[in-house]
């Protein structure tokens, strides 16, 4: 199953869900649309108390739910009671609240969302700049941000060309990338920058996304003139290729006298921009 994770809001709450790529399905937690509709000070209780209640009904839509791992209140990946946009629509039916016709509809836009993205690519593009634009990030950051991603993608499709492995090699190549240019392992820059589980692109300067960019795509270019036969000789060029940005953040740091890779994040830069707004 190719899942993607992602997090939901309806009515200011959040509700986990996974995208099954092949059957192009989304997954909703259980617990988390308990939450939402009932309000309840124990969600996982109710959910208790619903599924023996439908099992006594002889409803066997609790017992066709699947089990998948998502990411919990501590961060970690735990094993999450998940159901599909039609079995939703049945236990919503069970349970008795003003909100189950508008996460009904909620539920169907979603699906139809999805749906829409796969066929035009552009919508996708669209909804994220507007989320950046909600958060607070400049038009300029937001256009550096989105070309990120497709230069990103240029690599990440090159690289399964030849052969490189989704998951572990992806990650250790993108951490021999940003090593390579930034001096700092991807680990490193995360804790420089005070993140944990947040996305590093989403909290660097627009000077860093500029040279993570010119590393990545480097990369992407040697590649295919060198046509790398195996892992090894894939972290080899992604070596070369990050020599190309490193050298441009050693002449930017010598011209300028400031550090490229700094501790700004995301959060910090929009406090800072906040207090300039109210002097």
């Amino acid at each position: 199953m190719n899942n993607k994770n992602s997090i939901h809001i309806f009515d200011n709450k959040k509700v986990r869900a996974l995208w099954d790529a092949e059957k192009e399905k989304w997954y909703f937690s259980i617990v988390d649309v308990v939450q939402v509709l009932t309000d309840s000070l124990n969600a996982q209780g109710y959910r208790r108390v619903l599924k023996k209640r439908l099992l006594d009904e002889g409803n066997e839509t609790v017992t066709n739910c699947n089990g998948l791992k998502m990411k919990a209140a501590d961060g970690k990946m735990r094993m999450t009671d998940v159901a599909d946009t039609e079995q939703l629509f049945r236990l919503v039916q069970s349970i008795p609240s003003p909100k189950a016709e508008p996460f009904k509809l909620w539920l169907a836009q979603l699906a139809t969302q999805r749906l829409d993205e796969m066929q035009d690519p552009e919508i996708t593009i669209d909804r994220a700049m507007e989320q950046y634009h909600r958060l607070g990030y400049s038009e300029n950051w937001i256009n550096q941000r989105l070309k990120s991603i497709e230069v990103r993608k240029e690599l990440t499709n090159e690289w399964k060309r030849r052969g490189v492995q989704e998951g572990v090699q992806f990650a250790t190549l993108t951490d021999i990338i940003t090593q390579a240019w930034s001096d700092k392992t991807t680990k490193e820059y995360k804790q420089l920058k005070g993140l944990k589980k947040e996305n590093l692109r989403d909290n660097m300067t627009n000077t860093e996304l500029i040279l993570n960019m010119l590393a990545e795509a480097s990369t992407k270019d040697i590649s295919v003139v060198v046509n790398p036969e195996t892992f090894e000789q894939n972290k080899t060029v992604a070596k070369q290729g990050d020599k190309v940005a490193n050298v441009a953040r050693k002449e930017l740091e010598a011209q300028t006298g400031k550090k490229v890779v700094s501790e700004l994040n995301a959060k910090t830069a929009l406090e800072i921009k906040n207090n300039q707004n109210e002097k």
